[in-house]
């Protein structure tokens, strides 16, 4: 292994409130990227010195996002523009504001507000000018996701991936009716399992040519000697955190 990030899931899971917990002892963490180091006589896809990552472990014109300025609110900006969507991106309210949406706009983001704003009657108004998103990205939860709701176009649909409030989703009747609003929930785990190693294959290459056209760029990041774990999870955990924690070995 030559580095690996640290998650909120894997946080999680190292919690035991993760939606997959392994037998113990385990290894905390299900991402990164290592180095092949020898193969065996079988093997012909694969030789020392290649890079690798762990195997295991249809948009409308506009899409909102709380969490905006996570590793995955950051991606879904950058991959959104290169596919000509355009994105309202929410994120908690904090002292740095104006440099994270400089930061956010710099990636391709189109609007970028706090969760107390996007509560204003105001914010619709601002918003008139951007197609009703009929994608919503809920990694939130609690109030910031029923804001979501609010602002997703009749039969739109809401895909919640985390839970970072640690509350529930609240949906009223309404929304659901009369909206015709559609709630699920996407984890990456189980896609992997569901979807074929080459669908998997499909996926990662797809980001690789974006990376390549330099499209996507990874988020901020800090690397940490794996003997420092513990300075590492203590910053993974603090709040407004924006660069990602990553041991390297």
């Amino acid at each position: 292994m030559l580095a690996a990030p640290i998650n909120p899931s894997d946080i999680n899971m190292i919690q035991g409130n993760y939606g997959l917990l392994p037998k113990l002892p385990a290894v905390g963490g299900n991402e990164g990227v290592g180095r092949v180091v020898a193969v065996g006589g079988s093997v012909t896809r694969l030789k020392p010195g290649d890079w690798v990552i762990p195997a295991n472990a249809g948009l409308g014109d506009s899409v909102i996002q709380n969490a905006a300025n996570s590793s995955v609110g950051q991606a879904v900006i950058q991959i959104a523009a290169a596919r000509g969507l355009r994105t309202i991106n929410v994120l908690r309210g904090r002292p740095d504001i104006q440099k994270v949406t400089d930061r956010l706009k710099d990636l391709g983001a189109e609007h970028v507000i706090t969760e107390e704003d996007l509560r204003k009657p105001e914010t619709a108004d601002l918003l008139k000018d951007v197609p009703q998103p009929r994608l919503a990205l809920n990694c939130v939860g609690g109030k910031s996701s029923t804001e979501l709701l609010r602002h997703l176009a009749p039969g739109g649909t809401m895909v919640t991936y985390g839970g970072m409030a640690k509350q529930p989703v609240v949906a009223s009747v309404g929304l659901l009716i009369f909206k015709d609003l559609k709630l699920r929930g996407f984890w990456l785990s189980q896609w992997k399992k569901d979807h074929s190693p080459a669908e998997f294959q499909a996926l990662i290459l797809t980001l690789c040519d974006l990376i390549g056209r330099g499209q996507l760029t990874a988020p901020a990041c800090s690397e940490v000697p794996l003997q420092d774990y513990q300075r590492a999870l203590e910053s993974a955990g603090k709040p407004f955190m924006s660069s990602k924690q990553i041991l390297t070995m």
